[in-house]
């Protein structure tokens, strides 16, 4: 029988239950909700590919040219290698938790704590950042469908983008309340528009380039898929922290492992599904995008200021046409609400585990008992995450978007704590064969070393007030204040939980430990 088989009932509260494993505990979510593909399909969606190529396809164009395409592998490369340690520890500990978790039995509560802390933080800030998103989005489609410019205009009205925005936070969270099943068929749909919108346009893309209709295209070039030929290492590092942006979320995938059909190893199969989609479609978008274009800096080119922080909107037209552009501008608002709806997944299960293992207070344990959904964790998210963006919306747009560059921060935190958790968790398996030394060990620390250079690079660049919206703080640049301010409000939290739930600090409820045997199948 495994750590997951005794489950306590929905509705109930499993906090104090009796545990093996080393603490870990059932949670009473909906088992056997996902299969394979239903997991993969979640984890593509969180990451919203359509947008972030949308939004990061001409910014990482401007900073490192045509080596545009050698900048996306070399950003899945670190992701791929802590998706590797995910896989592992997955299997051993199949907890919806994950890198919470995960570091804790590692590295014990407090680790694990600030762990935690990095991915609901993170989670909270894209959840605004898409939510806002597909609000632009929707009118600015509204403005294309009906041919007027006073629609699409509205969202220049704070009242009524704000307005627009708390209804697709509210939306979403209802879905994901209402459990993986309705989670899941959504995401079939915005998730298959996706993909086949990006196929089309990389069709036509390549037609044009072949057409020689833009005076600005390219003939395909294998160096730039050469990440050495960068100008820089400084130019190659910012490249590669809006590389890594792109990846961000395919760990959606293992946060529902206790509601996944072989929740052992489904989930991180799942997750190396999702990370060779995305790699194949930015790949591709990337290349042929570039093909058509360019990335130069003036007219269509893809490093153009005026329209790369936007790229397709300025594309949709140009290469596939006034018809069937409209579907670029359907796509990248299908991608933002997708993503929106999964992203709740992962910050819901993992305040649920966080205080199943008393690490929050308790009424965050409480599972729906018709939906078997972490509910009030779920509906707090929802809430955070509309008076977090109203707040930054009416105080100051500056302060949002610089909150929305610390993000990096977060992600580099947190994924590489797991990456080092992972070896040192399985450090007595790692001379009992080349598999465990390479799978356990050497991949989830060189992922986590090479997402460790990243944190402490952009911690470098972010003091300086150009970064970001280019405000500061007493000289000190906004978004370094703001990143590391998040994380120090992590610790302040922490330090009052740990008054209040003093033994799962002591490591009473979730064990510290280092399994003596991994039996593989």
């Amino acid at each position: 029988m495994t750590q997951l088989d005794a489950r306590p009932q929905a509705g109930d509260t499993v906090r104090g239950a009796p545990s093996a494993d080393g603490g870990v505990r059932g949670k009473g979510l909906g088992g056997n909700s996902v299969g394979l593909m239903g997991s993969a399909v979640i984890g593509i969606s969180t990451v919203a590919p359509v947008y972030c190529l949308t939004s990061t396809l001409g910014s990482t164009a401007g900073e490192v040219g045509l080596q545009m395409p050698a900048v996306f592998l070399a950003g899945f490369l670190p992701m791929l290698l802590v998706a590797f340690a995910y896989r592992e520890l997955n299997k051993a500990v199949p907890d919806c938790g994950t890198s919470f978790t995960w570091t804790v039995k590692a590295f014990g509560p407090r680790v694990g704590w600030m762990c935690g802390w990095g991915l609901v933080i993170a989670t909270i800030i894209v959840l605004s950042n898409l939510a806002g998103v597909a609000t632009s989005y929707f009118w600015l489609l509204a403005g294309e469908v009906t041919g007027n410019d006073s629609i699409a205009a509205l969202d220049d009205n704070k009242a009524v983008h704000i307005l627009t925005c708390l209804t697709f936070i509210a939306v979403a969270t209802a879905i994901s309340y209402r459990g993986m099943t309705a989670t899941k068929g959504v995401q079939y749909t915005l998730v298959g528009l996706q993909l086949v919108v990006l196929a089309l346009f990389v069709v036509m893309a390549v037609q044009k380039a072949k057409s020689g209709e833009f005076t600005s295209s390219l003939d395909f070039s294998w160096s730039w898929l050469n990440p050495f030929a960068v100008e820089s290492f400084g130019t190659f590092t910012a490249g590669l922290s809006l590389s890594i942006f792109m990846f961000w979320g395919w760990d959606a995938c293992l946060t529902a492992n206790e509601e996944t059909v072989g929740s052992e190893k489904t989930p991180g199969r799942a997750a190396l599904i999702a990370m060779v989609v995305l790699v194949g479609s930015y790949l591709a978008t990337g290349v042929a995008a570039q093909m058509a274009v360019g990335s130069g800096g003036t007219g269509l080119g893809l490093a153009n200021p005026d329209t790369s922080d936007n790229v397709f909107a300025a594309l949709a037209g140009p290469i596939m046409g006034p018809a069937l552009g409209v579907l670029l501008f359907v796509a990248v608002l299908a991608s933002a609400a997708a993503s929106l709806q999964t992203t709740f997944i992962p910050v819901a299960r993992t305040v649920l585990a966080m205080s199943t293992y008393e690490a929050l207070p308790a009424s965050y344990a409480r599972v729906h008992p018709r939906f078997r959904t972490p509910g009030k964790a779920t509906v707090m998210a929802g809430v955070a995450t509309g008076i977090f963006y109203a707040v930054m919306t009416l105080v100051s747009e500056h302060v949002l978007v610089d909150t929305i560059y610390a993000l990096g921060l977060m992600i580099c935190f947190y994924y590489a704590l797991t990456a080092f958790a992972c070896a040192w968790y399985f450090r007595a398996d790692l001379t009992r064969s080349i598999r465990d030394l390479a799978f356990k060990g050497l991949f989830p620390v060189t992922g986590g070393l090479l997402l460790t250079a990243v944190f402490c690079k952009t911690l470098y660049d972010m003091w300086d007030p150009a970064y970001g919206s280019g405000s500061a703080v007493f000289g000190v640049g906004s978004v370094f204040v703001i990143g590391v301010g998040l994380l120090l409000l992590g610790v302040v939290l922490m330090l009052a939980m740990q008054r209040r739930s003093p033994a799962f600090f002591r490591g009473e409820v979730l064990t510290k430990e280092t399994p003596a045997l991994v039996v593989e199948d």
